[in-house]
């Protein structure tokens, strides 16, 4: 069963079921379905599983009496998670773009990464990192041939304090101009991607792709889901950032070009102010930070990175 929406029968529905009044009869068998599923986990020994079982089926039951939900509709509900599970594999992971383009993953990233001082904000981590990129030197070439615009990216991790964080381990992946990932492609090659780490002094610097909007996959349920709804499957262009030290609160964070069109409409509601940076466009020729010169144009972008203390 797949996901088809009508409007007019959609409002109609709502008109007809959410607002209705409910037969204090019916009202007391439904409320007593939720007190004994609650009951329930009574026994269980795990209280923070516990809580988060009972608030799911709190939750759960009052959406499903509050839209007065079909037998139908759960029908399709059901089909729809199988469908993501069977378009999940090693390098796909559906679930992800589910929880990414419902804002909960955004959410999640919110609850855990409160606010600390001028600590870099924290946004989603999204479905293509891959744990063996390759190591790069300072001022490398995280690219490894991947087609799109140069992109020299220089800053500092330092802590709350303005204190440099030498070592730091920063993480950094990105789709190419085509807006693929080197793991959507057949091979196994690693592309722009890499790791590398900061300085004494807690700079460092890279070659990467001037980063440029993509779809996230929209072959599958969450498309369609995103077809049925109205909304594009576009992401705002990015540079992925995983930084860590032990002297910091690990950040899984992007910056985004400033005066990208699609902007704050990014389908997974990634971007924040703090995160959007000007990525400045240079001529062909003009000389690159080492002196040499290179044909065609590319940008520059500087992203200072401030890692909260750790356990914060």
């Amino acid at each position: 069963m797949s996901i088809h929406v009508n409007p007019g029968s959609a409002q109609a529905g709502a008109q007809g079921r959410v607002h209705r009044e409910i037969d204090p009869g019916q009202e007391a068998v439904e409320a007593k379905l939720v007190e004994n599923v609650v009951a329930s986990f009574a026994d269980c020994p795990d209280p923070r599983l516990k809580e988060l079982m009972v608030a799911l089926v709190k939750h759960l039951h009052a959406f499903i009496r509050e839209v007065r939900l079909t037998e139908q509709e759960w029908g399709a509900a059901i089909d729809f998670l199988t469908r993501a599970g069977h378009i999940t594999d090693d390098v796909r992971q559906e679930f992800i773009l589910l929880s990414d383009t419902l804002g909960a993953s955004m959410q999640t990233i919110n609850v855990n990464n409160a606010a600390y001082k001028d600590a870099t904000e924290a946004t989603v981590f999204g479905p293509f990192f891959v744990g063996d990129a390759p190591h790069v030197e300072l001022g490398g070439d995280v690219a490894f041939g991947a087609p799109g615009e140069p992109c020299w990216v220089e800053g500092t991790v330092t802590d709350t304090d303005g204190n440099p964080l030498p070592g730091a381990r920063i993480e950094v992946w990105e789709a190419d101009e085509a807006g693929l990932y080197d793991v959507q492609y057949d091979g196994g090659k690693r592309t722009a991607r890499g790791h590398l780490f900061s300085a004494e002094d807690g700079g460092y610097r890279f070659w990467a792709l001037t980063p440029t909007p993509y779809p996230i996959p929209d072959d599958g349920p969450v498309g369609q889901m995103l077809t049925a709804v109205g909304r594009s499957p576009l992401r705002a262009a990015h540079l992925h950032f995983m930084v860590s030290h032990d002297n910091g609160r690990t950040l899984v964070t992007h910056i985004f070009p400033e005066g990208d069109p699609i902007g704050w409409n990014d389908s997974v509601f990634g971007v924040k102010e703090s995160l959007i940076k000007k990525f400045e466009r240079q001529p062909s020729g003009t000389p690159i930070p080492d002196g040499r010169t290179i044909e065609g144009t590319w940008s520059k972008v500087r992203f200072d990175i401030v890692l909260a203390p750790p356990g914060v």
